[in-house]
């Protein structure tokens, strides 16, 4: 126990607290038990380690950070460590790497239900991969645990983090009817279509800090390790099939804008149609693609979807920067903007897409007109290089506010 304390004590040391995300003023960081779950590389462990040094004073014994994918759990179950902890007067446990822990046939889910159950002054957080599953049989953690799920850092965001430029939240309604604020509130402060197109290149991953250099090098290995590890550890995917998954992922990025045809890759990669299915979404879930379907019915276990997207634009440019369209990398954008908390549908007759079943949006440049979504209620032009508002075309980079 003392090992894994300073080992506690360097890492928290060793986090800096001069930018913390948002999500720390809204996670309720007092209930018995909280699951923080994101794709790997958009600051889980950063965040938690952050509300430890913020809220601990160093060398604090109520208090024990650690990774459960470390040599510390080959010797030890996670009810031993808590048991332990708590008899020490420990006050909070934060697991970090959930997913990786491994104990013969015990599940990590049953053990934090356990210590859950028998330590109820105890207070966990377990934070791992977008994968995770709290609700796995008798295991069921999703009525006890408060979820909160991670991602990368939204245009706002972005602007804070690397430019120092602060500005509040925006709901899309807020957006689209008063575009003109937002406008004027950001341009006063800076030149957002140059940012912005920083921002499609670089920026969605806080990792950005640590240097430009290995920037699209680190989302590259993040793809992979979440192929090679996370997809057949979690979704126990075949690992004679991580190849495949690699080519799929190497086939969507060569395509670009993919068009989805799920017999002709089944094809080429040698696996079955429904299995191409079942690895697009186990992508999709990764949060390595965004996918869209015409209609909410149609999502189900064998429907493929309609058109298929990578999950940020930074990943386009790290895994085919010779492939990059830009009317792709638009939509890339929005997609991924709005379904952080928007149902996005393809948009398929009229329009790129619709939003809560509700507004009609068309993804272009500056010259894109209203000739394909004319006489559509609700109807709105998000586009790039656009200067300012004009009726209801807006600048794209205004999505970039949602979050």
């Amino acid at each position: 126990m003392d090992a894994l304390f300073r080992k506690s004590d360097r890492l928290l040391a060793n986090t800096s607290t001069e930018i913390v995300r948002e999500i720390a003023n809204t996670i309720h960081w007092n209930a018995q038990l909280i699951s923080i779950i994101g794709a790997k590389g958009v600051g889980k462990s950063t965040l938690i380690k952050q509300y430890i040094k913020q809220n601990y004073e160093p060398g604090d014994r109520r208090v024990l950070y650690c990774s459960a994918d470390t040599v510390d759990f080959s010797t030890r179950t996670l009810v031993e460590l808590a048991e332990e902890f708590t008899v020490r007067g420990g006050e909070l446990l934060a697991i970090d790497e959930i997913h990786k822990y491994k104990s013969g046939n015990t599940d990590w889910s049953r053990e934090i239900k356990e210590i859950y159950e028998l330590y109820p002054d105890l207070k966990l957080i377990v934070s791992g991969s977008s994968l995770l599953k709290l609700k796995e049989g008798d295991a069921d953690l999703s009525r006890r645990a408060v979820k909160y799920t991670l991602a990368g850092l939204s245009f706002r965001e972005a602007l804070r983090f690397y430019h120092g430029l602060e500005f509040e939240k925006w709901t899309l309604d807020d957006i689209l009817k008063h575009p003109y604020d937002l406008w004027q509130t950001v341009s006063t402060k800076c030149k957002p279509n140059a940012l912005f197109k920083e921002y499609l290149k670089k920026g969605y991953y806080p990792f950005l800090l640590e240097g430009e250099g290995e920037y699209h090098t680190k989302i590259e290995q993040v793809v992979n390790y979440i192929i090679e590890t996370e997809l057949p550890q979690i979704c126990k995917v075949d690992v004679a099939n991580v190849r495949k998954l690699q080519a799929l992922v190497a086939m969507i990025c060569s395509e670009i804008p993919f068009a989805l045809n799920a017999n002709r890759i089944a094809a080429a990669l040698e696996i079955g149609r429904d299995t191409v299915v079942e690895y697009l979404k186990y992508l999709g879930d990764a949060k390595v693609l965004n996918l869209l379907y015409s209609e909410k019915k149609k999502i189900g276990k064998l429907s493929k979807p309609d058109k298929v997207y990578l999950e940020n634009p930074n990943i386009m440019y790290a895994l085919a920067p010779t492939k990059v369209e830009i009317g792709t990398l638009r939509e890339t954008f929005a997609v991924g903007s709005l379904t952080e908390s928007h149902n996005v549908e393809y948009g398929k007759a009229q329009g790129d897409f619709l939003v809560d079943s509700k507004y009609t949006f068309e993804i272009g440049g500056r010259s894109k007109d209203f000739s394909q979504i004319a006489g559509i209620k609700d109807s709105y032009i998000f586009a790039d290089d656009w200067d300012m508002p004009d009726g209801a075309k807006l600048p794209l980079w205004m999505l970039g506010f949602l979050y």
